[in-house]
């Protein structure tokens, strides 16, 4: 009897224990179950969104380029520009950390033609990188202009040209991300120094690579540009701070020019000014300054008030007009 109370006990006891944890058990299914199906969702559209990103990567830009060639930089011939297009300039790197320019985007008087990049000051051996995200269309040497050069398309609808480069470190057809080095400055082509050349274009249409890069800062002018068929364009996104039109930009770029242009005419005026005069050397003869200047002595002497036997003394100033 003793026995049979315990079993009974032990039964009850067991199933007490079981009731008592179904909702518990229940509920931890419930749990359990939530999490993994928002998880997989997240993994679903973390697969996705990769698979999106790897199409546009090796397809940038595909609805609207009409082709893809691994040999000329910029023909699109019969190609029509859209009306607007608004190109991403976030995930940005500036292609080099070198912050001078040594030539604007416009035409160039002293070549009699149109300059349609920019040139920043490099050295020989300078690590060149990709602006964004994208695929190598052209690796190629070109003697009588770029030297060698890499052009790379953009799933922003951006293609960028780089330059004069010493070296390159890219294939053609190979996906690249923004910041990886795609070149070595250098000084190849038609150069008369080590610079980078570099173009941002789209659809073959060169677009002013200072409306979009801000080299001296290292950094964007804005977070979108809209880009315009008829020229007017503007800048978009916290970077510029207000909508800022081409017009706007293109005026601020004549100032900039200008005040350039000021500048170098009053250093050329100095440096007339100084020319006008020589200050004499220890060992100089009269023959000496004036074969140098260009004059004879006997002009040197006049406009001096000396003769020709004149003893010179280190230091001594002499007017040469």
């Amino acid at each position: 009897m003793h026995l049979f109370k315990e079993g009974l006990r032990a039964i009850l006891v067991g199933a007490l224990m079981v009731f008592s944890l179904t909702p518990a058990m229940a509920q931890d299914k419930l749990a359990l179950q939530a999490p993994v199906g928002k998880k997989m969702r997240a993994i679903d559209s973390v697969a996705l969104q990769r698979l999106i990103g790897d199409e546009e990567l090796e397809n940038p830009a595909y609805s609207l380029y009409p082709e893809w060639n691994n040999t000329y930089v910029h023909r699109y011939a019969g190609v029509e520009l859209p009306t607007e297009y608004k190109i991403d300039m976030r995930n940005f790197c500036m292609p080099t950390d070198r912050t001078k320019i040594t030539s604007r985007y416009g035409y160039r008087p002293r070549f009699r033609r149109y300059h349609k990049g920019i040139d920043v000051k490099v050295y020989i051996g300078d690590t060149i990188r990709a602006a964004f995200d994208g695929k190598v269309r052209i690796v190629a040497f070109e003697r009588r202009g770029y030297g060698n050069y890499v052009v790379i398309r953009h799933p922003n609808g951006l293609e960028t040209v780089y330059g004069h480069l010493s070296r390159h470190l890219v294939k053609a057809n190979e996906v690249v991300k923004a910041g990886e080095p795609i070149g070595l400055g250098g000084n190849t082509g038609r150069s008369t120094g080590s610079h980078l050349h570099f173009e941002t274009r789209l659809l073959g249409e060169p677009i002013n690579p200072e409306y979009l890069f801000n080299f001296e800062a290292q950094d964007v002018t804005c977070d979108y540009y809209m880009f315009r068929a008829n020229g007017s364009g503007y800048v978009m996104g916290p970077h510029s701070g207000s909508k800022a039109t081409l017009a706007q930009m293109e005026a601020e770029a004549q100032k900039a020019a200008k005040a350039r242009e000021s500048r170098k005419f009053q250093t050329e005026k100095r440096t007339r000014a100084a020319a006008q005069i020589h200050r004499v050397r220890k060992g100089e003869s009269l023959y000496v300054i004036a074969k140098k200047h260009g004059i004879t002595v006997n002009k040197l002497c006049k406009l001096n008030r000396i003769s020709t036997t004149t003893t010179l003394r280190p230091g001594q100033i002499l007017r040469l007009s």
